[in-house]
């Protein structure tokens, strides 16, 4: 891959992902891999009772990109609804796609800029938002269940 893609920024997100452990007792979790470049993510969420995301477990085993990604979800994440989390995605995905100008308002979103062009690492950018909203999804099907 290009030297350009794997910038200074992404490297130092890549290494202070928060919340790199797995939560003992998750209302939700999820376990997604990437079929293009095999990365992994679970993430394990813990809601409030309004449904708010209260604690976020990850484990990640991923490429540069998508822990640089993983990080700015974490730090970001805790207070936020499904509904919050999906739509950060979402303009996140269309920024990749070219359809909007900026990859989001969440800092350091703009540290992925570089990615853009690389359409096959766009997977894996997504993948930790991806593990979260499956593992809220999950939360919420076992809360409907009860």
């Amino acid at each position: 891959m290009s030297g350009a893609l794997y910038t200074r920024e992404i490297l130092r997100l890549a290494v202070s992902i928060p919340h790199q452990q797995r939560l003992d007792k998750p209302d939700g979790t999820a376990e997604l891999r990437s079929r293009t470049c095999g990365s992994k993510v679970a993430a394990d969420v813990a809601l409030t009772d309004g449904g708010t995301l209260q604690d976020l477990g990850l484990e990640i085993s991923a490429c540069a990109l998508s822990q640089a990604s993983a990080a700015i979800l974490g730090a970001q994440a805790i207070g936020k609804s499904g509904a919050e989390i999906e739509s950060i995605r979402a303009h996140l995905a269309a920024f990749l796609e070219g359809e909007v100008d900026s990859p989001g308002t969440w800092p350091d979103m703009d540290k992925l800029t570089a990615a853009q062009g690389h359409k096959g690492r766009h997977a894996a950018i997504l993948l930790p938002y991806d593990a979260v909203i499956a593992a809220l999804a999950d939360a919420a099907a076992k809360q409907e269940a009860a």
